[in-house]
């Protein structure tokens, strides 16, 4: 593992473009209707590997702060989705599809990976500001409420979850702002630090994604 990723940090750049290239052919075989279904069976392959990526890009500390901060967010932000589904609190009245793999207790082990890879990206750019630690927490939660605005649009047609009432209540939204400044500041206090080169692209590339996707899939 470190001497891949010693070798991939002396490949940067091509590992930007290949994640440009990874996100745009996925986009190409969502909008192309004869591809659909295929492409769409591949989103917890594509999430995965992303976020396996990250992790090789990582600036381990090498202590275990960083293993709890990945634990801590996974396992409780699943089990407020847990919750969530099966309850309708925080987030309101919603239901998981096909879209994000293998579901436990209704909910997709997935999502709990995805949680953690949209705090890191976010704090990753928002640690290159500069700015102190308070104003970087509020920036990058409101920059994951951002990324959630279009992805709700984007979700029921990915067949990952779909609302009662075809609507997104604002609590979703609130619950989201909410859990991205506990997370943030979580990371904060533990200090990790997220200067990581692909995060940030990992991060752009799929809310282009899902904005693109948002435009041309009705």
């Amino acid at each position: 593992m470190a001497f891949l990723s010693k070798y991939l940090f002396r490949h940067t750049i091509q590992t930007i473009l290949i994640v440009i290239l990874f996100y745009t052919v996925g986009i190409g075989g969502i909008v192309l209707p004869i591809t659909q279904s295929f492409f769409i069976a591949l989103i917890p392959f594509a999430l995965l590997s992303s976020f396996v990526l990250i992790l090789l890009y990582h600036r381990s500390s090498k202590n275990r702060n960083e293993f709890v901060f990945f634990i801590f967010v996974f396992g409780l932000s699943y089990l407020i989705e847990v919750v969530g589904v099966n309850t309708h609190f925080p987030f309101g009245n919603y239901s998981y599809g096909s879209g994000l793999g293998v579901k436990v207790f209704g909910t997709p082990l997935m999502i709990g990976i995805n949680w953690v890879m949209l705090v890191y990206c976010s704090a990753s750019i928002l640690e290159r500001t500069g700015w102190g630690p308070v104003i970087q927490v509020l920036s990058a939660s409101s920059l994951m409420v951002l990324y959630d605005l279009v992805l709700e649009h984007v979700a029921p047609k990915l067949e990952m979850w779909s609302w009662a009432g075809n609507s997104v209540p604002f609590q979703n939204y609130m619950a989201w702002f909410t859990l991205g400044i506990s997370f943030h500041a979580f990371l904060k206090f533990m200090k990790i630090r997220t200067l990581n080169p692909v995060a940030p692209a990992i991060f752009i590339c799929q809310f282009l994604f899902f904005i693109t996707i948002m435009t041309f899939v009705k």
